[in-house]
């Protein structure tokens, strides 16, 4: 176990393969070209690390037409890269930024699911209006939760069906306390993009919340964003 955990720390820490993976940890998949540019890597060097990491089994490779696109393999290994993130100081993961009210530490993506000061507000917003409830490592969902999901566009029992975990608590690197992870994030995510309450910003983990989003979030959960 020891040598296991050695050999993907050693896998994970090379810079170039560590670029790589955080720039996937924005949910898209990535021609070879385009993460050799993130990582500031040519495209020789990035196509090694790339085989390695696909080897490892940390990514996948999806074919369309001429075009080979990288993602990961799986939502632990994207959930591991993020945990990875809170061993950093808190004074060593400052963003300058111009608006508290924008950029990658107030609302991002974390792979599939909201992350950043949003995510986390509306995480505590679910657990005291008792619409989520903790239960061990991970989230249950209540009566009310279930009508209140159901109501947003969300339907509980069919995310349970899914072969991944359902919902469980995972620690925002830049707020120190939790955000949703799991089928129901990711659900949470995919809801709130089809009612344009929030867009996606192009080459960002970034997040933009919509006049709709500001508006229905205070309407369903009491926040203001």
């Amino acid at each position: 176990m020891e040598l296991q955990i050695a050999d993907i720390a050693t896998l994970i820490g090379e810079p170039v393969r560590a670029k790589i993976l955080w720039t996937l940890l924005d949910g898209r998949a990535y021609t070879a070209t385009e993460l050799a540019l993130f990582a500031d890597a040519s495209p020789q060097n990035a196509s090694i690390h790339l085989s390695k990491l696909v080897q490892a089994d940390f990514l996948e490779v999806a074919r369309q037409g001429r075009h080979r696109y990288y993602r990961f393999s799986n939502q632990d290994v994207a959930y591991a890269i993020e945990a990875l993130a809170n061993l950093i100081p808190a004074n060593k993961t400052e963003i300058k930024s111009g608006d508290k009210k924008s950029g990658i530490k107030y609302c991002r993506t974390c792979y599939d699911h909201l992350a950043g000061k949003v995510g986390v507000l509306i995480n505590e917003a679910l657990i005291c209006r008792e619409i989520i409830a903790p239960s061990g490592n991970n989230y249950e969902v209540s009566g009310v939760g279930v009508k209140w999901f159901l109501n947003l566009g969300i339907n509980v029992d069919t995310l349970k069906e899914e072969r991944r975990f359902f919902a469980r608590p995972c620690l925002d690197w830049s707020e120190r306390r939790y955000h949703i992870a799991g089928a129901l994030g990711a659900a949470i995510l995919e809801r709130m993009l089809l009612l344009h309450w929030v867009r996606k910003i192009k080459s960002s983990r970034a997040i933009t919340i919509t006049s709709e989003g500001k508006k229905g979030m205070y309407e369903s959960l009491r926040i203001e964003v």
